[in-house]
């Protein structure tokens, strides 16, 4: 009898504290994510919504705060984390609830890999960030998240391929996005599109896409706010890129635009462009973002009625220290060690219209890649292959020089038909008398420094209606085939540039012009395949 008592009163104690080991697992559970919550708002300056599922009020900002996390590390002494019961962690028979994306760790490990590893940031506390420069790495399509989740948003994808930035759904629509698709913890891949003029943008990888109706004559202006504020608090954005999407605007008129795009308040020189540019992309220099907000200006003017203009342009927001910014006085930056490249405006399509554009100035530069897993040594260009009747490549009509003779200029279309279809170097020739000067690529060029052609000819500056390095003659210059130009000056750039008019140029008086130039005669521009070597 007196076992069975003593069993008795074991199975009693067993029971009671069992009891009380329930209420004290609701208890610490509460605590538990109490503290997980306050973990939040420490280490991320975020305050959740009061009205959550959890029923939580959360607890107001330490004073001065945010000075001490700018600096890297806090004197505020974080409270000791309160270990869930075992149960909230292991379910019945042992196995590991997966509650809460905690991953079945518990305690510091699960903390840190969610606070850490997949956040990319760490509390305040911690002065070591081995992934603070992770995200540097990252391309420029996806752009990265930084320091605070609802500064910095992580880069998405929807299922329509336009990319997005992950926020929560109520945020979306505070930003006038759309929801596509869904991310981590809740939150929605929002796309931002904007589709009327005189907009204003302020959230990353927003679209700007052409109303449904324009009106002409006018001006249609979008205004994209670069502000600390809502982009980087913690690191100023120093270029915007713009990918054309799409982009079709009426065609030049011997080679300037009616139609016409401008970007103000860039630090970068943008040349005015018109036509056909889908593909096609900028890298703006914007005034720093770090103390006060930079508004740039993305101008259409359009003066006459036509039914073909649209455009789609993605705007992308990069900050300052990114390993993915173009080089300064880049406007095209090119971050592959093959690719294409082209001039504004210009489409494979049969020549009949001067689609190259006046008054272009501007870089286009290369990244030096890894090839065989060393820096490459050499960048060659050759000219695209066509198939829809397209010219490749046509930067001035070639001017030839014919022996002098009294009352004739210096500039005579020959009867040799080659000679305005040859390839064309150099600035300027002299006629046969020697008292003139005739411009070759003076006024409409690229340059390439340190070209050198397969045949082991130099030349810095092309142009002409074929690549190629060789001079020929002054009344019949350069040669009738393109070869591959080869350059191992590095960083890899081409300059590209055009005066304002496609007209002769003549004076009575020289040297009022520097040389004289016969008129030009439908003119495409370029379009060069590129390879690292």
């Amino acid at each position: 009898m007196l076992i069975l008592n003593v069993l008795f009163s074991i199975v009693l104690v067993l029971g009671s504290g069992r009891a009380c080991d329930d209420i004290g697992e609701e208890e610490q559970l509460g605590l538990f994510r109490h503290q997980q919550l306050d973990d939040s708002v420490l280490a991320y300056d975020y305050s959740p919504n009061p009205w959550s599922s959890l029923n939580y009020q959360p607890r107001s900002r330490l004073p001065g705060y945010a000075d001490l996390y700018s600096k890297g590390r806090t004197s505020v002494k974080r409270p000791e984390l309160i270990v869930p019961p075992r149960s909230y962690l292991t379910g019945k028979n042992g196995v590991e609830n997966r509650v809460e994306g905690r991953l079945a760790l518990r305690d510091f490990a699960s903390n840190f890999i969610n606070t850490g590893v997949f956040n990319n940031r760490f509390t305040p506390a911690n002065t070591w960030r081995p992934f603070s420069n992770l995200a540097n790495r990252i391309p420029v399509s996806y752009n990265p998240n930084f320091d605070n989740p609802l500064d910095n948003f992580d880069a998405c994808t929807g299922p329509s391929g336009h990319s997005g930035i992950c926020v929560p759904g109520s945020a979306c629509s505070l930003f006038g996005g759309r929801p596509s698709g869904s991310c981590i913890l809740g939150k929605v891949c929002c796309i931002n599109v904007m589709s009327s003029c005189g907009a204003t943008v302020t959230l990353n990888n927003t679209y700007w896409q052409s109303p449904s109706t324009i009106s002409t004559p006018s001006t249609c202006v979008l205004t994209v706010k670069v502000d600390t504020k809502f982009i980087e608090q913690k690191r100023p954005i120093c270029q915007i890129r713009l990918d054309f999407i799409s982009f079709t605007t009426t065609q030049p008129t011997a080679g300037t635009c009616s139609d016409t795009f401008r970007v103000g308040g860039a630090t970068t020189v943008v040349p005015v462009i018109c036509g056909d540019n889908s593909g096609q992309h900028m890298y703006l220099d914007v005034p720093s973002s770090d103390l006060t907000s930079s508004n740039i200006q993305l101008m259409f003017n359009f003066l006459t009625a036509s039914s073909i203009r649209s455009w789609n342009i993605k705007i992308a927001m990069l900050p300052c220290g990114a390993s993915y910014l173009a080089p300064g006085n880049c406007l095209q930056y090119f971050t592959a060690a093959t690719g294409r490249v082209k001039s504004f405006n210009w489409q494979d399509t049969p020549t009949g219209t001067t689609r190259q554009l006046n008054n272009q100035n501007y870089n286009i530069c290369f990244r030096t890649e890894l090839v065989s897993s060393q820096r490459a040594a050499q960048i060659c260009l050759s000219v695209c292959s066509v198939t829809n009747g397209g010219d490749p490549f046509s930067i001035t009509t070639p001017a030839s020089v014919r022996p002098a003779r009294t009352g004739f200029d210096a500039i005579s279309d020959l009867p040799i038909p080659a000679a305005a279809l040859n390839s064309n170097v150099g600035t300027a020739v002299s006629n046969a008398a020697g008292d003139t000067l005739v411009a070759t690529c003076l006024y409409d060029f690229i340059i390439i420094d340190g070209g050198r052609g397969v045949n082991g000819i130099t030349a810095d500056r092309y142009c002409g209606n074929h690549l190629n390095p060789a001079v020929g003659t002054v009344r019949l210059p350069g040669l009738t085939t393109s070869v591959q130009v080869c350059t191992p000056m590095r960083p890899f750039v081409i300059k590209y540039q055009t005066d304002g008019t496609e007209a002769a140029i003549m004076t009575a008086n020289p040297p009022a012009v520097p040389a004289v130039a016969r008129n030009d005669d439908l003119n495409t521009g370029f379009c060069l395949d590129y390879q690292e070597l």
